[in-house]
């Protein structure tokens, strides 16, 4: 196969995954029916947002996590038809060997990037790892490593940072062992001990918080009986979304970051903490192809900015975004309640407007 197989095979196999600590990427295993990324990824959250090409944003519970390893199993979405890669074999595997990463690096969807194989076997922290060449980033995190025959070899780890395209996967065979192991046990929370390796469920744990075979003191990938708030701005955030009829969790997409949808608008609220203010931009369709339509266009715009209070028109390369600014300080609930209903109000009407009177396009989504 070559890359540009490979990246159309694995696009709907490939999820989007975000906390309110960050993004990665991580990929549908359909032989166990579940989503693998890096524990890290997860990090201490029992839940997690998903996204892919082939579904919209939903919730996925974390079942299993492995501290040693670096991985985590997920939930996969239900009803949905995700297609079936392979696992290949470490075995096979030589230096030199063509490869393609895959991932969602700096929220890039479907980035692929080629290389080969340095080195098959870098020993690290007493475990093999794949050294290869081609370039991951942050947000890479979790997704497959895959060779020219369309199997995934490996598990994207990490890199070296400062190094020249130093990156590292899991192999294979790691994977395919945790897999075996947790699957007798799946639909149950699960962690792998990272003294011993052996598999600590809630029905074996030790007082709810040791490993029962060596007594290593371990953290079941459980719900918590009441969710971790966010705190300052990002509360106050994130209580106004909810008062919006806005789903918080599935809202969240990293550190002071979150993204909804009102009707066929896209709406990204960001707080920016060094410089004390809250920007919530609406996108919403793209500029006309017809240029007939472009220079009323203008006009109306600018036109929409003298009557417009407390939001903004503007042109971001081909989108056209309506925006508002807000200082933390001066939010509170109650009035960030009532710029952000005008920003989702109006971001639904302008949408709807701009592409029936100046025939703007559809926005293009990844």
């Amino acid at each position: 196969m070559d890359s540009q197989q490979i990246i159309e095979q694995y696009q709907k196999a490939i999820i989007q995954i975000a906390t309110a600590g960050g993004t990665g990427t991580g990929f549908y295993v359909k032989e166990f029916d579940l989503i693998v990324t890096n524990a890290h990824v997860v990090a201490e959250d029992a839940e997690v947002t998903i996204a892919g090409k082939a579904f919209d944003k939903a919730l996925s519970r974390v079942w299993y996590t492995d501290r040693k390893h670096d991985l985590a199993f997920l939930q996969a979405p239900t009803g949905i038809e995700l297609p079936d890669v392979r696992l290949g074999q470490y075995e096979q595997m030589k230096d030199g060997d063509a490869i393609v990463a895959i991932g969602h690096p700096y929220g890039l969807n479907y980035t692929a990037t080629q290389g080969v194989i340095s080195k098959v076997d870098r020993i690290r922290d007493g475990l093999k790892f794949i050294q290869i060449d081609a370039a991951i980033n942050p947000g890479n995190s979790g997704g497959p490593l895959v060779n020219m025959k369309g199997e995934i070899i490996g598990v994207n780890s990490f890199i070296i940072r400062g190094g020249d395209n130093l990156g590292f996967a899991l192999p294979v065979n790691y994977l395919r062992e945790a897999l075996n192991m947790y699957l007798p046990n799946k639909g149950q929370a699960s962690t792998r001990c990272f003294s011993c390796g052996f598999l600590v469920t809630t029905t074996n744990i030790d007082t709810k918080k040791y490993c029962p075979s060596c007594g290593t003191e371990v953290k079941l990938p459980e719900i918590p009986e009441k969710e971790t708030e966010a705190v300052g701005a990002a509360k106050t955030i994130e209580e106004i979304l909810k008062e919006l009829g806005k789903d918080v969790r599935l809202a969240r997409e990293g550190v002071n970051t979150w993204s909804v949808k009102e009707g066929s608008a896209k709406i990204k609220i960001t707080y920016n903490a060094e410089n004390f203010f809250i920007a919530g931009d609406a996108y919403l369709c793209q500029m006309p192809s017809d240029a007939t339509k472009i220079k009323p266009l203008y006009q109306f715009l600018l036109q929409e900015n003298y009557r417009l209070n407390g939001l903004v028109l503007s042109c971001v390369k081909q989108n056209i975004v309506l925006s508002c600014i807000m200082y933390d300080l001066d939010m509170t609930k109650e009035n960030g309640a009532a710029s952000f209903r005008n920003l989702f109000q109006k971001a639904d009407y302008y949408d709807d407007f701009l592409k029936t009177e100046y025939r703007c396009t559809d926005r293009l989504e990844e």
